[in-house]
């Protein structure tokens, strides 16, 4: 076996890297969220990346797919509002909210998605959840309020809820609820899972992008937003999306989604290098809030 199958291979099992890659590819999708402004309009982002990630997935995993569709077959209902849901209903919800709610309340909220994937699975399935695992989400969570609140925890007093926050909640209710949907998804390969996903994504975008051409709000992608399109259709929504499918398959939905949280501070970095936004101590203070929450959720939140 040659070293970079074995390589790949080593990667495919180590579901901590898989989902530290996850949150480092939903990272730059902030920063191409916010270069995505003027450049591409987003229902023709969110329909076109899962187009581009289906014709990718189709060119190299049809084999897969093939010797899985008679598992995945029965299940098509269900794939589908999984792909629908998970994939671009809660992107549609984020991005739509996003112009309606201030960016406080969109990092907080957005947020709760791994207290809601505890919650959840302890409510559908009974998955015992210790006093450690509850106080390492709340440092996860005081991690993301420092981010959004820019340090000062004291501005969460001046939080005044809009429309715009029920839909981010709506967003996070979502995808956990996605979360929580793979613990029992078919028995078959990730890899052709996938692919019946993102065309389930692709399908489900179609409705939006009409909406947008029929309300004279799509316009065609420049230069820069070219290049966004195909880091979103190659990062974020198909390695990524894999690689968190994979790793909710190893450890579980509620482990996995801990990592969640990571996602905005390795975002406030990555804005700092990339965009050159300011990279302040409040930032360094949260991230050791949220990598010492998962650790302390992870390591020694587990039962022996």
């Amino acid at each position: 076996m040659s070293f970079s199958r074995t390589a790949l291979l080593r990667l495919y099992d180590n579901p901590w890297l898989l989902i530290a890659l996850t949150c480092i590819f939903w990272s730059g999708n902030v920063v191409a969220a916010r270069l995505a402004v003027g450049e591409i309009s987003p229902m023709f982002l969110v329909f076109a990346r899962w187009g581009i990630a289906s014709v990718i997935l189709l060119a190299i995993a049809r084999r897969p797919l093939m010797h899985d569709w008679p598992t995945l077959a029965p299940h098509w209902i269900r794939i589908g509002l999984m792909g629908s849901c998970g994939f671009t209903l809660f992107t549609v919800f984020f991005y739509v909210s996003a112009y309606y709610t201030t960016g406080v309340n969109l990092a907080i909220i957005q947020g709760v998605s791994p207290v809601l994937v505890l919650l959840g699975a302890w409510v559908a399935w009974g998955v015992s959840v210790t006093a450690v695992q509850i106080a390492g989400c709340a440092l996860t969570l005081i991690g993301v309020a420092l981010v959004a609140t820019h340090g000062d925890l004291l501005a969460l007093r001046d939080l005044n809820f809009r429309m715009g926050d029920l839909g981010v909640l709506a967003a996070a209710i979502i995808y956990s609820g996605y979360t929580l949907s793979l613990r029992n998804r078919p028995k078959c390969s990730s890899l052709g899972f996938f692919v019946t996903m993102t065309f389930a994504g692709f399908v489900s975008a179609l409705p939006f992008v009409v909406w947008e051409g029929v309300t004279g709000r799509m316009f065609w992608p420049t230069g820069l937003g070219w290049v966004v399109l195909l880091y979103t259709a190659i990062f974020p929504s198909l390695l990524a999306q894999l690689f968190f499918i994979r790793g909710v398959e190893l450890i579980g939905p509620g482990r996995a989604s801990l990592f969640y949280n990571m996602t905005p501070v390795i975002g406030a970095i990555f804005a700092a290098l990339l965009l050159h936004e300011a990279f302040e101590p409040y930032h360094a203070v949260a991230l050791a809030f949220v990598i010492g929450g998962v650790i302390i959720a992870e390591r020694l939140g587990r039962r022996p």
